[in-house]
C-alpha cells in the first residue's frame, strides 16, 4: 500500500511541475496564431481593434486605456492599408531561441533584446542552429493574454518607427518561434522571433 501512495504521489508531483509548461506551451501557440490571424486577415483586425478602441465616441478608453490614443487610429488606418500576407510557420529552432532569452531575461529585472550573458539576436539563433540572411525580434512585457500581446505590439504605442509592428507584418519573414516566462519587474514576458530568407540547401 505504502509503495502505491508512494507512486501516486510521484505521478501528482510530475503532473503538477508539468502544468506550468503546458500553460506556456499552450499560450505560445495561440500567440503565433494571434499574429498569424493579424497577418493574414489585416482588415479584420483592424475593425475589431476598432471595435475594442471605441467607447463612446472616444479612442483610448475601455480595454485601451493604457495604449496612446493616436499610436491606436494609427494601427487601424495602417492594418485598414496592409494587404494580406502569408501565414508564417512554427519554427522550433526558432522557439528555443526566444526561449533562451526569455528564460535568462525573466529571472532579471532587465528588459530587452540583449541576453543577461550578454548575447545577441543573432547569437541566440546561431546557437540553436538558425542561419538566417533576416531576422528580428519582438518583445511584450506584461500581458498573459495572447490577444494583448498582439495588440501590444501592433499599436506599437511609444515605440519610434513602430518596429514590433513593421516585423508582425514583415513580407519577408517566412518563420517564427515563441516563448513566453514570468518576469521579475513585468510579471510576464513574450518573446517572438522572426526570420527569413534561409539559405537554399
Amino acid at each position: 500500500m505504502r509503495r502505491v501512495c508512494a507512486v501516486l504521489a510521484a505521478l501528482l508531483a510530475a503532473f503538477l511541475a508539468s502544468e506550468p509548461a503546458r500553460a506556456s506551451a499552450g499560450l505560445e501557440s495561440r500567440v503565433l496564431a494571434e499574429v498569424n490571424y493579424a497577418r493574414t486577415h489585416p482588415r479584420e483586425y483592424a475593425r475589431e481593434l476598432r471595435k475594442q478602441a471605441y467607447v463612446g465616441g472616444a479612442v483610448g478608453e475601455s480595454e485601451m486605456g493604457n495604449e496612446d490614443a493616436g499610436a491606436v487610429s494609427e494601427a487601424i488606418e495602417f492594418l485598414m492599408r496592409q494587404r494580406p500576407l502569408p501565414p508564417l510557420s512554427p519554427s522550433e529552432a526558432l522557439a528555443a531561441a526566444a526561449r533562451a532569452h526569455a528564460s535568462a531575461q525573466g529571472r532579471t529585472y532587465e528588459v530587452g533584446h540583449v541576453s543577461p550573458n550578454g548575447a545577441t539576436l543573432s547569437q541566440r539563433l546561431q546557437a540553436h542552429g538558425v542561419w538566417a540572411g533576416l531576422a528580428a525580434e519582438d518583445i511584450s512585457y506584461g500581458y498573459r493574454d495572447p490577444r494583448e500581446v498582439v495588440r501590444q505590439l501592433i499599436i506599437d504605442s511609444r515605440v519610434p518607427g513602430r518596429g514590433h509592428r513593421q516585423n508582425i507584418f514583415g513580407a519577408h519573414y517566412q518563420a517564427a518561434g515563441v516563448s513566453c516566462a514570468p518576469h521579475r519587474e513585468w510579471g510576464s514576458m513574450c518573446v517572438i522571433d522572426f526570420a527569413g530568407a534561409f539559405p537554399r540547401r
